[in-house]
């Protein structure tokens, strides 16, 4: 994007607006605080049910489509599927992805319930999984029985509220082997296996290798693309979707407004605004002192539901750390431009397993909660 001083010249020469209202211009351009009612009202609903769900939803996943639906069935489950209509066929062409976002909305029910004294028994598809090959449809993902007083609180669920996903540059500053393990052992679990890198060789290598990556998808029409078309340029379009991938700021308005960071500009690889985006993000690559990864064998659907669940539990812990975590996992995506590296990767670190996730850490500013769509978008009747 164009620097700060050029920002602030066009808006001084009234390009955008005038030097005089730029106080109220910043003061309206804020972060929408309506889009992330969801993270307030959370544990509000009466229902007990709703008031988990009401947790669950605050997950992180793919691109933040939300991509989850949930149908009440009685007194005591429910049902969840896939709202097939925000998936990403183009990064996430067999919905492996997807179904990981699923698997991080499960585990955040799980702990939310368990706080209530309410232990869950989660039956992955219980009317059959697509093949790994093939893509989501709409049978349901899982179903979800509630027990009441047969569950003991996890102390993670306190940072369910505070829980970030930080796309921004980490601080120069390590992080300890104490903390690195406890990561690695809060994201062992379901049969996941969590790992982790302090900075050195390897972390230099996988720097490297998250950027090239990162390339490839953004110069990859289809794929880039897809990327753009769920850009929510403003608050006032974060606040009417509430989804998406967010780009807010007085900043960030004064260049919409004046017509350089449009979605047209964002799409086209000629654009000052496409080239100063990918600018801004080799830095964010190249801060990266840690590197966190989950491990499985691939062979089923249900290991990707539980490597969305142990995630969850790993983004928990670094929180309860005072950690940024950021998956930056494009080289594990299954289209054919990004093959030589989803082998470069799997070879680099995958120990003969399958990559489910690989995430950057470190430290670094605190990001606004991410927009939620809220619970009567969730609900299915």
């Amino acid at each position: 994007m164009p620097s700060r001083r050029g920002v602030l010249k066009l808006i001084g020469g009234g390009v955008v607006i005038a030097a005089a209202g730029a106080g109220a211009f910043t003061a309206l351009n804020q972060p929408s605080h309506a889009a992330r009612a969801a993270w307030r009202e959370a544990g509000q609903p009466e229902e007990y049910r709703r008031r988990f769900l009401s947790y669950a939803l605050l997950a992180p996943n793919p691109h933040n489509m939300q991509p989850w639906l949930a149908r009440l069935e009685g007194e005591d489950s429910l049902t969840l599927y896939c709202d097939l209509d925000r998936r990403l066929p183009e990064t996430d062409p067999f919905d492996r992805q997807i179904i990981l976002g699923h698997g991080c909305f499960l585990e955040l029910l799980a702990l939310a319930a368990a706080a209530e004294g309410c232990a869950v028994e989660i039956e992955p598809f219980p009317e059959g999984a697509p093949d790994m090959t093939a893509r989501l449809d709409a049978r349901a993902v899982a179903r979800v029985t509630f027990r009441a007083g047969a569950a003991s609180s996890d102390a993670l669920f306190a940072y369910a509220l505070t829980r970030r996903t930080n796309r921004n540059a980490y601080d120069a500053r390590d992080i300890s082997a104490d903390h690195l393990a406890a990561l690695a052992a809060a994201g062992t679990a379901e049969g996941i296996t969590a790992h982790t890198t302090g900075d050195g060789d390897l972390a230099a290598r996988l720097r490297d290798l998250t950027w090239r990556a990162h390339e490839i998808e953004v110069r990859t029409p289809a794929t880039w693309m897809e990327s753009v078309d769920v850009m929510r340029i403003g608050p006032s379009e974060v606040a009417r979707h509430r989804d998406g991938l967010s780009m807010e700021g007085p900043m960030l308005s004064a260049l919409n407004i004046a017509g350089i960071l449009t979605r047209d500009a964002l799409a086209d690889p000629d654009s000052q605004a496409f080239q100063q985006g990918l600018d801004m993000f080799r830095p964010l690559a190249a801060s990266a002192r840690a590197f966190a990864w989950l491990t499985n064998d691939g062979q089923s659907r249900g290991g990707e539901i539980a490597a969305g669940r142990a995630y969850m539990r790993l983004a928990l812990q670094a929180e309860a750390l005072g950690l940024a975590v950021h998956p930056w996992s494009q080289s594990l995506q299954e289209y054919p431009e990004m093959a030589a590296l989803y082998e470069e990767v799997h070879s680099l670190i995958g120990g003969g397993q399958r990559l489910q996730m690989l995430v950057r850490v470190g430290y670094a500013k605190p990001v606004p909660a991410a927009p939620r769509r809220g619970l009567d978008a969730l609900l299915q009747s």
